[in-house]
């Protein structure tokens, strides 16, 4: 079983927590291509198998978030798992609508952010959280990430809190978005909610919970993305017997097509991918049925 499956998340619990699970119900080996903090819910994918291998193809895929900004309130953390360091007034022309507008489309486009302190982020061999707990200062590199759209949703000011939508670059860190949008506001914010709604390709709507995952494979239904499936965008290239046990020997063969991933084909069956670079095919991924067949 190799593949990708499309975990929407809950809250309170972490992506550890549902690799664990899906490892237990399917007894393959599973992984994924980034975490969701356990107060977070949303598109998790998940590489089962020889899906592990596709990682390298997803780690750098943009985001899409739908947020939940809590104006007034500033927590260590950045986000409402956190102690409260600080309180404000929220002035009320701050959540009129023109003006949220107004600022979030402050945002788009590239620019420099610092990562919050609680994050995994290493700096002098230590990650940033770990300064945190022990109440130590260190500087924080920037980093450079892209905002492609930015779109309000809903003001609650009762509540003081702005809902938007957010499409963003590999790397981008919610959390000090809010902060960011908050001081651009003249005020002061946390995260209260994050919902990814993509990664990637993988959409919120094509995501299935763990409970619909123990029905699937109660039913015997399909809930799994093969890898031919996710690289069927990608050319294919057809190897007779003779070229096919020199690509899985991992001989590079000549080819002179552009420099690419290509689906592996012989005898009309899925072998696997390749990758073509300087006019040489040499193999990525091969499929374990493949091989198990073949001896």
């Amino acid at each position: 079983m190799d593949g990708i499956i499309i975990i929407n998340k809950p809250k309170g619990c972490t992506s550890h927590d549902i690799v664990y699970k899906v490892k237990k119900l399917l007894n393959e080996k599973v992984g994924h291509t980034g975490t969701l903090d356990p107060m977070a819910e949303g598109v998790l994918p998940l590489l089962i198998g020889k899906g592990t291998l596709c990682s390298k193809y997803l780690i750098n895929h943009d985001k899409k978030y739908q947020v939940t900004l809590k104006l007034g309130i500033k927590t260590d953390t950045a986000d409402s798992e956190g102690k409260i360091i600080e309180e404000q007034e929220v002035k009320e022309e701050i959540l009129e609508k023109d003006n949220a507008k107004k600022i979030l489309s402050f945002f788009l486009g590239k620019q420099e952010q610092k990562p919050p302190i609680y994050s995994a982020i290493k700096v002098n061999g230590k990650k940033l959280y770990e300064y945190a707990r022990k109440g130590q200062q260190v500087e924080i590199p920037t980093r450079n990430i892209e905002i492609y759209s930015i779109e309000l949703i809903k003001i609650n000011k009762k509540e003081k809190t702005i809902e938007f939508i957010v499409k963003c670059s590999k790397g981008t860190y919610i959390r000090s978005l809010c902060e960011d949008i908050a001081t651009k506001l003249g005020t002061i914010g946390y995260m209260k909610e994050l919902k990814r709604l993509e990664v990637g390709i993988f959409k919120i709507e094509d995501s299935i919970t763990i409970e619909e995952l123990k029905e699937k494979i109660e039913k015997n239904e399909k809930y799994i993305i093969s890898i031919e499936e996710f690289f069927s965008k990608k050319k294919r290239i057809d190897l007779d017997e003779k070229m096919l046990k020199k690509f899985l020997n991992g001989v590079k063969l000549d080819y002179k097509n552009l420099d690419d991933i290509y689906r592996i084909y012989s005898q009309n069956k899925f072998i696997g991918i390749g990758k073509v670079e300087n006019q040489s095919l040499k193999r990525d991924i091969i499929l374990l049925e493949y091989n198990r067949k073949k001896r």
